[in-house]
This record gives C-alpha cells, structure tokens and sequence, in this order.
C-alpha cells in the first residue's frame, strides 16, 4: 500500500465515511417509512453522525492520523448530515423551507470564504460560536427528526426551539467569519 492510502484509512476517517453513509439510511427512514419507530431509528442513526463527528478528530489528533484527506471530508461530511436531513425534513413539514436556506447559505458562504481567505494565506480557525453553532444544529436537527412525542416529552416543539437557537448561531458566526477575514485582509 502507498503511504497516501495508509494514511486515508485510519478509524478517523472510517467514522467520517460513517457519517456520509448514514444520510441514505436516515433518508430512506424519514421518506418511505413515516412513524414513530423509524422516526426513532432515524434519529438514532443520526445522533451516532453526530457523535462520530466528536470522535474522529479526537481520535485523529490522539493517534496523530489527522490527514489532509480526513481535514477535507471532515467538514463536508457533517454539512451534508445536517443540510441533507433538514432539506428531508421540509416536505415533511417538520421546518421551513427559508430557515433551511439561511443555514445551508452560511454554511456555503463560510466554506467559500475560508478558501478564499487560505488563497491569500489567512486562516480562520473554527472558534466556540462555530462550535456551539454546530452543537444547535446537530442537537436541533435530531430531535427534529425524532419529531413524535416520547414519554410526553413534546420532542417537535424542543426541536424548534433548539432550530430557532442554531439559527441564530448560525447567523451570528457566519457574521463573524466575515469580520474575522475583514480584519485579516
């Protein structure tokens, strides 16, 4: 094996294809089978996406296998977890579609920015808003799929709440990284 395929194949990398695998399944749960049970199932493949995202750049660093391939699809597979399943939640009626294309509008101008930014050479490095912007989405967007009530716990109106939350977080860093880059240029 080449050095680079080594590298590619780390437990890292494993979990971030993991998270890219799950969307068809979280689809074709929401889509074709409407219900509490595969709602639930649903959720449960998304929440682990969401803790295989905590996971594969602890482990990447812990076991020093961070890789430019890994540094890549890392970010692109938890957009495509979460703008995938909230675009597969509209139909359903679980969220509006403009709060859908505000979320997945900043998370496009963030990625275009942050390659014109490193172009020219400046960096801008995740900070806690982005963090904490990214725990909203992934906590909002579970329960949104999750969306039946469980132990009379209204999980829809939960999920809404934790959807307003991200969107305002979202708009709040997708504000800062213009300023940030601003600053820089």
């Amino acid at each position: 094996m080449t050095a680079r395929t080594e590298e590619f194949w780390t437990l890292a990398n494993y979990l971030t294809l993991f998270r890219i695998a799950a969307i068809p399944l979280v689809a074709v749960l929401l889509l074709f089978y409407p219900g509490k049970w595969p709602s639930f199932a649903a959720a449960l493949i998304f929440f682990l996406g969401g803790v295989s995202d905590v996971l594969d750049g602890y482990l990447a660093r812990r076991r020093n296998t961070v890789s430019n391939m890994g540094k890549l699809l890392d970010p692109l597979a938890d957009k495509l977890l979460v703008g995938t399943s909230l675009i597969l939640l509209i139909p359903l009626g679980y969220v509006s579609a403009w709060i859908v294309a505000v979320i997945l509008g900043r998370e496009l101008a963030v990625t275009t920015l942050r390659g014109v930014a490193g172009a020219q050479g400046i960096i801008i490095a995740a900070n806690f808003l982005g963090k904490m912007k990214t725990i909203a989405q992934l906590a909002a967007t579970n329960l949104l799929i999750l969306h039946y009530p469980f132990f009379s716990i209204p999980i829809h109106e939960l999920g809404t709440f934790l959807l307003w939350t991200a969107l305002v977080l979202t708009i709040w860093s997708g504000a800062d990284y213009f300023i940030r880059y601003l600053k820089n240029s």
